[in-house]
């Protein structure tokens, strides 16, 4: 009767009220849910569900949505009965009702949302029975992708430890795999959730923590045995051949690039593929990735996997997953900032408390660090490089540590971890575009220079090895440079340091960063002059640096291609006085090979100038100054004499890569004479006659040098005589003029009373026999230089006669150096002539003049009595009887 009144006279519908078939209740569907919800459960135990009622239901939910939350709580109530019945079949259609109403009744997601949440949480309560728990995975998956905002992710946000504990692997490895997977699914729905509302849950460190303990690595990339051994790594040879105590072993997996991994899609996993937890761990970290769009949400992530790391040791390969998940993450991030984020954070990681007190550990952490920074700077450019100064800190530490250690374990943790990190800096190297910003590390870093010995060499060390990866990164970005104003001024502080051995480490910086390219100059050569490699410059009061220099020219040599054999105590090749001081010049340094093929013509200075820094004409005035400076100090060494030999000659060969003005090439000549008449000046309060020794062996080297380099052969064929004779018993010079100790001879006995009574003796002898070679010198000087430059002879004459005088803008009294008065050595500006004729100036001015400097020497070098006999009484009455 409704149809009729409906369609034949629909006036009656306002006209007859009383009629129950024209009543408006009566144009609503029957109510019909009991019964199909009565309908959808199969009839025998082993029966299937009604899809086509189940299918029914749902449509009738649709089109009577206030009818849902009946339908719902009756299916949450029948679940309860059927779990407790243990009808594991009928729970199963329970659940995929709900699925049929998420997919059909989105927009009436609240009616039954909340039934649908106790559900699951019932089903993963169930602990007996593996197959409920990932049914209620499933669903709560189901229900994750369906939400379109965040209007559950507090009820959700509980849920993320119970589903966590399900994902943990239990010490089965096949036991509970399907659960495992299942509920890793659910934790990826989850990362989805979080990253869609851009909102993360408190829990997440658990999330993390869960996707870790079931990711393994990709068993078609390993590589097999032979490939292992190909790649072993340097520093374990270099360390082994050394005899330094416990060897490093790093694996492969740290030298060698990891293969990109396949990036897997949920939609199109195999069946296998989805019963397979890795698979979802890695889904996992996929999608962690995605949610890192931000540099703070990136730490967020990669906090509380390195707080995994640790806890487990899996930085430690094999067992850990710390370098296998990162280098995955690092292939997943598509933004370079990211990428380098992550390499960032590892470096950072360093002085967290769970390792920062552990040598071996934050060992293994870089060389994490060290494979991640070669497989990002393959793709892309390291410009954010504040992490360096991280390490160079870390480094300094363990020198430091290295130097006051007291046990031979602990010793060899520290040299593994300077290995790693010197490993780790070269990587970095590699990949930086720009060295400038290296520059600026090392110059702020030795501006703060600590004011306690160990400390400040601890730091000078550290920033050798950053001056070798400054090279490596001006050599990958084949850039050419102008020496750095503010770095230069750092280095001349060095130089001129009161501490013997941070004079070392300036002048090593110094030859280091000159010439970066030169291993890459250099013609082929042999392969036995490329195995004395492994040994340069030494300390003798930290052995460690010897160890550091030796690991980086292992690396120079693979760097070039070449084998290198190591060099064993026992070699014969190399005396006990090669060992404990190594040549700081000597003919097994790369630099130095580079610098005799300059001289020797092999390399003409147009091949060489890509190579070399520039300096300006100021900045070489400085370095003449400073090392006009150091050679007159009193406490001088013999490597302190032969590195500024060396200091001298690269200087020199930058020089002559430009045209300078006449002045500055006049100068050059101008200071190693200078250095001549001090080292005949018996009157000298300051320096002994040992030290006067050394001088004139300095000095004779630099002038034949710079007429080698300047092309005036005359003078070294006045000079050559020198080469053949037994002149210095410490300090000998090669064929190639570079100052070199001699190793036969006894270091301990330098400057002691008997060597000076001979030094004096000496040099007396040899002030007679220069004094026509004096005059014959400065006769060819005058001669080739008023032709090389546009100056008068008879003005370079005088400029050659005058005592070389520093520059007083960077070494006067407002020096910015800021140096002790014993550093500003005040000589007069007349000439000393070769036969001690001394200037006509009062007597009594120059002898009061000594004895103010000795007594500032006194006070700045408390030690200087007894390491030279040449007392201030005995100085001035030699001096008065002089005259």
């Amino acid at each position: 009767m409704g149809v009729i009144s409906r369609k034949l006279f629909p006036a009656c519908v306002n006209m007859c009220v009383c009629c129950p078939a024209l009543r408006s209740r009566s144009r609503q569907p029957v109510k019909r849910y009991k019964k199909l919800l009565a309908e959808i459960f199969p009839k025998s135990p082993d029966g299937s569900p009604n899809e086509r009622k189940i299918a029914k239901l749902c449509e009738y939910a649709a089109k009577n949505p206030f009818r849902i939350p009946k339908i719902a709580k009756y299916l949450e109530e029948r679940c309860y009965k059927e779990l407790r019945l243990d009808h594991v079949h009928l729970v199963n259609v329970i659940t995929e009702v709900y699925s049929k109403l998420i997919c059909m009744c989105k927009e009436q997601m609240a009616y039954f949302a909340v039934n649908l949440l106790n559900v699951s949480i019932e089903l993963l309560d169930d602990s007996k029975r593996d197959s409920v728990q990932i049914t209620g995975c499933q669903t709560l998956t189901r229900f994750i992708y369906s939400q379109v905002d965040g209007t559950y992710t507090y009820n959700l946000e509980h849920l993320v430890q119970k589903v966590c504990m399900l994902a943990h692997k239990p010490e089965e490895e096949d036991d509970k795999k399907g659960l495992r997977a299942a509920s890793l699914q659910c934790l990826s729905a989850m990362i989805w959730f979080m990253t869609e509302f851009s909102h993360i849950f408190g829990d997440f460190d658990e999330i993390v923590h869960a996707a870790l303990g079931n990711y393994e690595p990709n068993t078609n990339n390993e590589q097999d045995d032979d490939g292992e051994e190909a790649h072993h790594n340097w520093v374990n040879e270099v360390v082994r051949c050394e005899g330094r105590g416990i060897p490093i072993d790093t694996d492969s997996s740290y030298t060698s690039l990891k293969p990109r991994p396949e990036k897997k899609d949920p939609s199109l996993l195999t069946r296998e593929e989805a019963e397979t937890p890795k698979v979802w761990a890695q889904i996992c970290i996929q999608r962690m990735v995605e949610l890192a769009k931000e540099s703070t949400t990136m730490r967020r992530i990669l906090d509380p996997m390195f707080v995994y790391f640790d806890t487990n040791r899996h930085w430690v390969h094999p067992r850990g997953l710390g370098l296998i998940v990162l280098s995955d993450m690092a292939y997943f991030v598509e933004s370079p900032e990211n990428k380098q984020l992550i390499l960032a954070s590892i470096v950072h990681h360093l002085d967290h408390k769970n390792i920062s007190h552990d040598p071996e550990l934050k060992s293994y952490v870089i060389q994490t660090a060290s494979a991640l920074a070669r497989q990002v700077r393959s793709e892309v450019a390291l410009k954010d490089i504040g992490y360096v100064t991280d390490l160079c800190r870390h480094l300094r530490k363990s020198l430091q540590a290295t130097v006051e250690s007291v046990g031979e374990h602990e010793f060899n943790l520290n040299v593994l971890l300077q290995s790693s990190i010197e490993d780790c800096l070269f990587e970095i190297g590699k990949g930086i575009p720009d060295a400038r910003q290296l520059f600026d590390v090392m110059s702020t870093t030795l501006e703060k220079l600590a004011p306690s010995s160990i400390v400040a060499r601890a730091t000078t060390g550290s920033m050798i090895i950053l001056a070798h990866m400054i090279v490596v990164a001006s050599v990958s970005s084949n850039s050419q440079q102008v020496f750095p104003e503010d770095l230069l001024l750092q280095l001349l502080k060095l130089m001129l340091h009161q501490d013997v051995e941070i004079r070392l480490s300036g002048h090593q910086i110094f030859s280091v960063l000159l010439i970066p390219n030169s291993n890459h100059l250099r013609r082929d050569t042999d392969a036995s002059s490329t195995s004395n490699q492994t040994r340069r410059w030494s300390s003798d009061t930290a052995s460690v640096f010897a160890s550091v220099t030796s690991l980086l020219d292992k690396l120079r040599g693979e760097k070039n291609g070449k084998e290198i054999v190591c060099i064993q105590d026992g070699d014969n090749n190399n005396t006990e006085a090669e060992r404990k001081h190594p040549g700081w010049a000597h003919k097994k340094s790369p630099n130095f090979q580079k610098l005799s093929s300059i001289t020797a013509g092999e390399i003409t200075l147009s091949d060489a100038e890509s190579s070399v820094m520039k300096f300006s004409e100021d900045q070489i005035t400085q370095l003449l100054s400073a090392f006009w400076i150091q050679a007159n100090l009193p406490d001088n060494t013999l490597q302190n004499i032969e590195a500024l030999a060396y200091s001298f000659c690269l200087t020199l060969i930058s020089l002559r890569l430009k045209n300078p003005n006449d002045n500055l090439v006049v100068r050059i000549f101008q200071l190693p004479l200078s250095l001549w008449k001090i080292s005949f000046d018996h009157g000298n309060g300051m320096l002994c006659p040992a030290h006067q020794r050394s001088l004139f062996t300095l000095s004779t080297a630099m002038l034949m040098f710079a007429a080698k380099m300047y092309q005036i052969p005359d003078v070294t064929d006045v000079l050559k005589p020198m080469l053949k004779s037994d002149v210095d018993n410490f300090l000998g010079i090669s064929d190639d003029f570079q100052v070199f100790i001699k190793p036969q001879a006894d270091i301990k006995s330098y400057s002691s009373d008997h060597d000076n009574q001979l030094a004096a003796a000496l040099l007396a002898d040899l002030q007679i026999k220069m004094f026509k070679s004096s005059d014959m010198i400065i006769d060819i000087l005058v001669h080739k230089l008023s032709t090389i430059t546009e100056m008068e002879a008879e003005e370079v004459r005088i400029q050659l006669l005058e005592t070389f005088i520093p520059d007083d803008a960077i070494f006067g009294q407002e020096s910015m150096l800021h140096l002790s008065h014993s550093h500003r050595v005040a000589h007069s500006k007349e000439s000393l002539s070769f036969d001690t004729d001394f200037p006509t100036n009062s007597l009594v001015e120059d002898v009061q003049a000594a004895n103010h400097l000795f007594q500032i020497s006194l006070a700045s070098y408390p030690n200087l009595l007894h390491q030279a006999p040449c007392l201030m009484s005995l100085a001035s009455d030699s001096f008065l009887n002089q005259h």
